[in-house]
């Protein structure tokens, strides 16, 4: 049995050590040059070429290298033997949590307002809002939402969160479904877009929805870039329905010279990099998945391919 690293857009030496640090007698390959296709039973993905499994007859597992699944979902070459599973990393997470929470307190206490002022050499103390005068709305209550909303909850902030299904998260009023989502949006003042990108959710983020926000909120997206309408958003924040937005996240990566979003006054923009997956901190759950498939069990971290994750 063997597993081979797919990853044309990563270095994958640092995933190899780590991995071989845990169980050197893994007989690891990278692509493309992983020998005989049969002897794979094992993918570690990442932006892999569309179609490539029907390269490996024998595949059972594909394991993506980060938390999302949405771009590993469309490949048509995945057959029904095979099964999918992402990372679950508790470091990930934290970092998620450390990005929301700094983008939210960056708003709310005026940090871009006073990098204004401080190139117009202009002394103007604003008034600095409590943090519990303030409803963060949290789209996706998965394991990262979940623990972003906790994060904000400890931290001050008033927090509503939103997701399909009804759930239970101390001091977070939570609604559910398409029903509840207007309430949702008519309670957050700031805008968190944590949600999974799935057939349901693409597009999610337009004019409907942000429309339903208080005048003045703020969006934050660190989901998946096709979950924002970007236009309607140019749009929104150009009518001043919208004070502003943070996004990590691109329909397009890297984001092009030319696009608005740079030279927006309204717009914050980072690389893609809320959180990043560490080889080290992830390599435990890719051996402990490989040595469940040797022994048929059942799989950590499964995606449900109808649902989108």
């Amino acid at each position: 049995m063997t597993l081979s690293l797919i990853c044309p857009t990563k270095d994958p030496a640092l995933w190899v050590a780590a991995i071989q640090a845990i169980d050197p007698k893994i007989d690891l390959r990278v692509w493309p040059d992983d020998g005989d296709k049969a002897d794979v039973t094992f993918a570690l993905v990442w932006a892999q070429p569309q179609g490539i499994f029907s390269q490996y007859p024998n595949l059972k597992v594909i394991s993506s290298m980060g938390a999302g699944v949405d771009n590993l979902l469309q490949d048509g070459s995945i057959s029904a033997q095979m099964t999918v599973v992402r990372m679950v990393d508790p470091r990930l997470v934290s970092q998620m949590g450390d990005y929301v929470l700094a983008a939210t307190l960056n708003h709310v206490r005026q940090f871009p307002d006073y990098a204004q002022h401080q190139q117009q050499q202009q002394w103007q103390p604003l008034p600095p809002p409590n943090v519990d005068d303030v409803t963060v709305g949290v789209m996706g209550l998965g394991q990262i939402g979940s623990t972003v909303a906790t994060r904000l909850v400890q931290v001050g902030f008033q927090v509503v969160g939103w997701s399909r299904r009804p759930k239970s998260i101390a001091n977070v009023q939570v609604f559910a479904g398409q029903q509840q989502l207007s309430d949702f949006l008519a309670a957050s003042e700031i805008l968190v877009c944590l949600l999974p990108l799935t057939a349901e959710t693409e597009n999610i983020l337009n004019t409907e929805t942000l429309a339903q926000l208080p005048k003045g909120a703020y969006v934050i997206n660190v989901a998946r870039g096709h979950h924002l309408v970007e236009g309607e958003l140019l749009s929104l924040l150009n009518k001043n329905h919208l004070s502003g937005a943070c996004l990590d996240v691109f329909r397009q990566e890297p984001l092009a010279q030319d696009h608005p979003f740079w030279s927006h006054p309204k717009i914050t923009i980072t690389p893609h990099i809320a959180s990043l997956t560490h080889p080290v901190s992830v390599a435990p759950q890719i051996v402990e998945n490989y040595r469940r498939m040797q022994q048929k069990q059942p799989l950590l971290n499964q995606v449900d391919i109808r649902r989108g994750y």
